[in-house]
This record gives C-alpha cells, structure tokens and sequence, in this order.
C-alpha cells in the first residue's frame, strides 16, 4: 500500500511543470512541452539557448518553420527572444498512439543565414477518455462452455498514451463472468471475459454485464473512463470459432489509386455447420480515417478503396479484421496496407525574405532575398532543382538545405529597366517531373546619377526690336530621367554681360518650364545679336547640372526715317544750284543725298519729286537721287526753279523725310535778277526796299567786270565749259558723324564728292557750280548760305580778284 501511495505521488508531481530544455547540442535545441497549452505560452528561451544577444533576433529576423507544415504552431517573441505556443498542439493529432511525440522544427536566422533545428517533446495530458468500439458487446456462448472459458473484447481505446491511457477495467459483479486483461506479445493490451461458473441456458438465458474502463488511476486530472455494455446471450454449443487463412495480411497501394480498387482479400473458414458455420467479416477497431478511405466486403472479404489514398498524408494503414460466425464465435486477423508514393506533388516555392527596393548603384553578388523550396513527395520525387529565367542580372546561389540566395549579377540601371519580375522555376526529379514557378517583383531604387540633358545642342531666339518687356523669346527643355527629385530640373541664367551690362537686366528664365522671357526692349541699331547660357540643375543630392548656348538675334524693325544729307536744311538758310543755260537733256544738275539707320528692305531709299516749278523739266533717279534735266533748257524756261523732293524707305509702313532744292538757269551771275522769291512763300525775304535798292546798285557794278572777265574767258576758251556733266558729290561736312553703309543698301555712297565753285551777282542764295574735284576748288564747307538781312554786307566783302577773275567763297545771306 505505502508503495502505491509513493508511485502516486511521483506520477503526480510530472504533471507540475509544463516544460524545460532537454538537450542542446550541436546547434540543435531540445524542448519539451505538454499538449494543449494556451497560446503565449514560454516554451523556452532561444536567445539565451544559442548565446545570442535579444536585439540580434529582430536584426536577424528570427522566425520558426515546421518541415512539411503551414501552420505555425510556434513562434518568437523577439524582444525577450522567448519560444512560445503560436497554435494548439494536440498530441494525438501529430503522433497517435505512438508513445513518443516529437515534432521537428527549422530556426531560421538572416545575414548571414543560420538554421537549427528544433526537436519539441510533446508530452501527453489526460485529455481524452477511453472509449469502447462500440456501445454494447453482444456474446453468444454456449451453454456447454467450460469454466475458465474466455471471451475476447475489444479493449477500449484511449488516445492519451502512458499513465493517462487506460489502467484497468471494472467489471459488474456476477456470479458468472470476470474480467481479466490480456497483453499481446505486441504490447497490446485486450480484455478476456474469464465464464467463473457455468451456464445454464434453462435458468438463464441471457445477461447484461456493464464494463468500465478506467485511466490515469495514480493521478490523472482528472481521472477519465468509458462504458460498454456486454450483452451475453447463452447458445447451445457451439464449439468452433471461425479460422483466418493467414494472421497478417500485407498489400501495397500506389497512393491515388481510384475508387473501388481491391487492396487484399481476407478469407476464413468455419468447421461448424449451419448458422454455426457462416463467417461475416468486418472491421475492428479503426479510425475515422481508415472507413472514409477503405471498405469490406461482409461477404467475401474484399477491401476495396472508397476515398482518396494519399501517401503524403499516412505511408501505412494497419486493419484488424473481424470473422464472425453466425452464432457469435469470431476471430481476427491483421491487414498491412503499405502507400507507395507517387510524384503527384509539384514543388513549392516559398519567398522568405526579400530587399525591396534595391538602389541602382548595389554592387553585384549582393543578396537580396531568401527562397525556400518544399515537396511533399519522397525519395527522388523530393530532389528539387531551382532555376531563375535568363536576361536578368540576378541568380539563385544554393545555400543550406532547401534554402536558397537570391544575389544580383550585374549592375542596375533604374533608367533602363525600373522594374523586374523575376520568375523562380523549381522541378522535381520524379517521373514524370513536376514544377511549380513563382514571380518575384524587385523594384530598383533611383540615385541621382544623370544630369539633365538639353534637347538641343544650341537654342536660337528670334526678337523683333522695340518688344515690349515680358515678351516671351523661346523656350528650352532639359530632360533627366531620374526620378522624383533627382529628375526635378530647374533653369536659371549664368552670369553674364552683355554690351557691359549684366545678362539678368536683358533675359530672365522661368526657373520651372525654361520659357526666356525678354527683361526690356531691344534697340536693333544699338546691338543685333548676343548670347547668354542657360543653366538646368537637377534637385538631387549632390545636384547635377548642364549648359546650353542661347543666341538671340534682333530683327530690324522700320523705326527710323530717312536722313537727308544733302541738301541740309540748317535754320533759315537753303542751297541754292547754277544751271547753265546750255544744259543738255540729261544733264546732272545736283544729288540728293539721304541714309537710312535701319536695314534690309528698310533701309532702301527711293526719291521722288513732288513738287517742282516746272514739272517737266527735271527729273530725279529713283533709287540714286540724282537730279537731272529732262530735256535741253529753253529761253521760256522760268529762270527760278523749285524741287520738292520726298525720300521714302521701304519699310511697312514706310517712313519718309523731305527737303527743297533751288535751282538758277543761268550763265553768270550777272544775269540772276533779285533771288529774295527763289525761296517760294515759305522763304519770303524781309529785306526792306532801301536794302534791295543798294544791292542792286553793287551787283549792277560788279556785273560789269564779270562780264568782261567771263568774255576773255570765253574767248580764250572758244567754247563753253558745261559745269555739270561731271558727278556731283555731297562734302564730307553733310556726313553725320557716326555714319557707317547699312547693310549696303540706301545709304550714302563714298564715290560721290562736291565741287563748289562761285560766281558773281550772288544775293540771297548760295550758288555751285559742279565740276570734278581739284585742288582749286573751294572747301565743301565754304558755300553761300542764305541770310536774306546779311546779303549785301556779305556780298561786298567776299569779293576777291585772283588772275583776272574771282571766286566767291562762303557768302552768308
């Protein structure tokens, strides 16, 4: 008695704890643990088990796998680096009624990758009670049975193992029946109704006895049982129980053999005759599991597939099967159904870990996600190999066990492909092969390693003058294809002078679309064309930048009229031209002169005569302003002749200036009456009487000596000199100061000089006579300028007699 009380008190105390480690060696870990514990429960302490540091766990991202299992019954709490309960963990669901449960599982550790493996003892609870095959247990015996006579019944099975299995069965009382429990040479226990004392069918002819097995007897918490009725009906004799042919029956089936295949046929005979003689078969006891799949036949004994044969799920079925004869005497036998397994498992591909996004500038061979590869099959139908597609700068490096790097071969360029979809191919060797693919998505990520690029080498603007401020010249575009920020350009202007100024006070530029905007007018006379360069900065970390060459040329615009150079109007005063009676059609009187500060078709100067003394009796060139007579003069031509010349350009709208020429038909001086009227009504004389009347008195005197002179000139000379055949040609004094040929068109030629030559009987006018340029001739700026009030004084005092003539020079009237 003391020694029950003791062997109890040990069993009791190993349900106290709930685990501890068993064994570490080797990089394996050893944990035992009880079934059915709640979730979060510590099973042990991996980052003290391995030596490793808590925080590594996290780092290293730590996780546990389970080989051939997606459920995760366990997991890591990475901040104490505990090993806890992740899902209910039954015993009897992993191992049956084998008397060890171990289940095996992977710890995973990255950078650098790191496996163990996990063995956890799972120990058994009470947690299931002993259950009967059936309810109630009908025996047929004899009357003629012997006393010790025993009668097989099935055991009752408990799904617990050990102590909590069953311990022992109670038996009601009876004056004719116990109970005595049996062990096969197996370790199977069955039970034996022992007949104490004979039957007799007269007295009674049938029986219920109330079996109770009962386990965990030394301290199950709580103790659990099961009942079965026994049912005893009492027979006459029947001394023969039905004979198996063999004991053990074995059969192999290939798994997924289809419905209604015959595994095994069982077959057992019966000496007796009759209903005594009539085997039936069945099974005894087997699981859920074996009816869903298999099935007998009462009759013959065939076992026929009815469900799905997997090998991967169970390798074996062990069946006990039952004879029976028709009066109740049985036997049994045993059937081994061994699974052959068949390549009907594709591998599966498992991403474990994974970089994502990768920087375009990752060296090559660096890793940048983990893949694990499983199959279900076994033996060859399990060897795996993994293959990636080609055209990709990655590659799969085998690593430990099924695992496997994913590692980068070349080097990225997030311009040239941004985006990959890696398919991984893994295929079995079994026959035929199978494979299964999974795609990878791996994002490159973008460094800032192009600078924008202008779309063209070199921009031209276009700009008419006088624009208004803000006008818009052109635009430039930078393209750069990193992205984001790195791509972001903006523009801005270098630093820069133009005509000594800055370049910021002529262009500005729209820091975000390039638009160059013009900061003021332009003048085109002032300068035609310059060049600025146009900056574009991306906004990455160091930015990167490009230049580009803008040429911006100003177009001419019609803004500046004509300027006549001769005759040059200055105050009051006007030029006045000798034009010899004997004047020829055709004759060069005079030029007028005038240039354009625009150019191009702007600048082409045309000459017309818009009013004229005599219509047609001059005439002017179109385009070369020189005047000449039309026909030969004649004595009815009016003496005094005024021309009314307009100079226009050829801009749009076309801009114009206008001056008057005077013109004298005479041959001396002497013949020029009083010339206060050349000037038309616009230039009317205030001379007063007194004054007219004095100058006559002096030209009438003078004339007289130039008469004389002119006529042994004319003498000598025999013929007449014509004073204007030559070119006429404007003194370099009517020249602006500045004045440069634009562009060669309209403007003043530099063939053409001017001759001035004075005569006599001179009044209000200054008077030329043309001929070639020589060394006698007069200054270009010694002509007779009119002043109507000075006339007289000026006229007697720039007389000079010089080899028996005289020359005026510069006479102001």
């Amino acid at each position: 008695m003391e020694m029950m009380h003791r062997r109890w008190f040990l069993q009791s105390c190993g349900f106290v704890f709930f685990f501890f480690v068993l064994q570490y060696a080797h990089g394996d870990l050893s944990y035992s643990v009880q079934e059915e514990l709640k979730r979060g429960s510590v099973i042990g302490n991996i980052a003290k088990d391995l030596g490793l540091e808590v925080g590594s766990l996290s780092v290293r991202k730590a996780r546990v796998d389970m080989e051939g299992n997606d459920r995760q019954y366990c997991g890591i709490n990475l901040r104490s680096g505990d090993l806890m309960v992740a899902e209910r963990i039954d015993r009897e669901e992993h191992c049956g009624e084998e008397p060890s449960c171990v289940l095996k599982f992977d710890l995973l550790l990255e950078n650098p990758l790191e496996l163990h493996r996990l063995s956890l003892q799972v120990q058994d609870i009470n947690d299931n009670a002993p259950i009967f095959p059936k309810d109630t247990v009908k025996l047929e015996i004899t009357e003629s049975a012997d006393k010790g006579a025993r009668y097989r019944i099935n055991a009752a099975q408990d799904a617990d193992v050990g102590k909590n299995s069953v311990e022992r069965y109670i038996l009601q009382p009876n004056p004719h029946f116990v109970f005595s429990i049996q062990t096969t040479s197996a370790g199977r226990k069955y039970g034996e109704l022992v007949l104490n004392k004979e039957l007799d069918r007269e007295e009674q002819q049938e029986m219920k006895l109330l079996l109770t097995a009962v386990d965990a007897l030394d301290g199950g918490s709580p103790q659990r049982s099961g009942t079965v009725v026994i049912h005893v009906t009492v027979l006459d004799a029947n001394d023969n129980a039905p004979v198996f042919s063999q004991a053990v029956y074995k059969a192999s089936l290939p798994e997924n053999s289809p419905v209604d295949t015959v595994v095994v046929t069982v077959s057992a005979t019966d000496a007796d005759e009759g209903v005594n003689g009539d085997v039936t078969y069945e099974f005894g006891h087997v699981t859920e599991d074996v009816k869903k799949i298999f099935s007998i036949d009462r009759k013959v004994g065939e076992i026929r597939v009815i469900g799905a044969v997997d090998y991967e799920t169970s390798t074996s079925f062990e069946i006990r099967v039952k004879a029976k004869d028709g009066l109740g005497l049985s036997s049994y036998a045993k059937v081994i159904i061994s699974i052959t397994d068949v390549n009907d498992n594709a591998p599966v591909v498992n991403l474990k870990s994974l970089t994502n996004s990768i920087p375009e500038d990752t060296l090559p061979g660096t890793e940048v996600g983990i893949i694990n590869v499983q199959d279900r099959d076994s033996e060859n139908n399990r060897q795996v190999r993994c293959s990636i597609q080609q055209n990709v700068p990655f590659k799969l490096v085998p690593s430990i066990k099924n695992y496997y790097s994913l590692v980068t071969t070349g080097q990225l360029d997030r311009e040239l492909v941004s985006d990959y979809n890696i398919t991984i191919t893994a295929t079995d060797e079994g026959s035929p092969p199978l494979s299964s693919s999974k795609t990878v998505q791996l994002s490159v990520a973008d460094i800032n390693d192009n600078p924008p690029v202008f779309e063209e080498q070199s921009y031209s603007a276009y700009v008419t003058e006088n624009n208004k401020p803000g006008s818009t010249l052109c635009s430039v575009t930078a393209r750069d294809p990193d992205w984001r920020q790195n791509g972001t350009v903006i523009y801005s202007l270098l630093p820069g002078e133009v005509n000594g100024a800055p370049v910021s006070s002529y262009l500005s530029v729209n820091g975000d679309t390039g638009v160059i905007h013009a900061v003021r007018s332009f003048d085109y006379e002032q300068f035609r064309s310059f060049k600025v360069h146009v900056m574009a900065r991306d906004n990455g970390s160091p930015p990167l930048s490009s230049n580009v060459t803008v040429s911006v040329f100003i177009s001419d615009v019609n803004d500046n009229s004509p300027q006549i150079l001769y005759p040059a109007p200055e105050g009051n005063s006007f030029m006045t031209e000798l034009v010899p009676k004997a004047a020829h059609g055709g004759s060069l009187v005079s030029k007028v002169i005038a240039v354009d500060a625009d150019s191009g078709q702007n600048a082409w100067l045309s000459y017309h005569i818009v009013k004229s003394t005599d219509p047609g009796l001059f005439t002017i060139g179109l385009h070369s302003g020189e005047i000449r007579t039309q026909r030969d003069i004649s004595e009815s031509d009016s003496m005094k002749q005024n021309l009314i010349v307009a100079v226009k350009d050829n801009g749009q709208p076309s801009l114009s200036a206008t001056c008057s020429m005077y013109l004298l038909i005479s041959d001396n001086l002497a013949e020029v009456p009083e010339l206060k009227d050349i000037s038309y009504d616009e230039k009317n004389s205030k001379l007063t009487s007194y004054l007219i009347i004095a100058l006559v008195s002096v030209s009438t005197f003078f004339l007289t000596f130039i008469v004389i002179i002119l006529g042994v000139r004319f003498c000598r000379r025999r013929k007449p000199r014509l004073l204007f055949d030559g070119a006429v040609a404007i003194p370099s004094a009517y020249l602006p100061p500045n004045y440069a040929d634009v562009d060669g068109t309209g403007t003043l030629r530099s063939a053409y000089n001017y001759d001035a030559y004075l005569t006599t009987g001179s009044r209000t006018s200054d008077f030329k006579f043309v001929t070639s340029y020589n060394d006698n001739t007069l200054p270009a700026d010694q002509t007779l300028r009119k002043s109507p009030s000075d006339f007289a004084d000026a006229l007697q005092n720039r007389f000079n007699f010089n080899h028996g003539h005289f020359n005026f020079h510069t006479v102001k009237m």
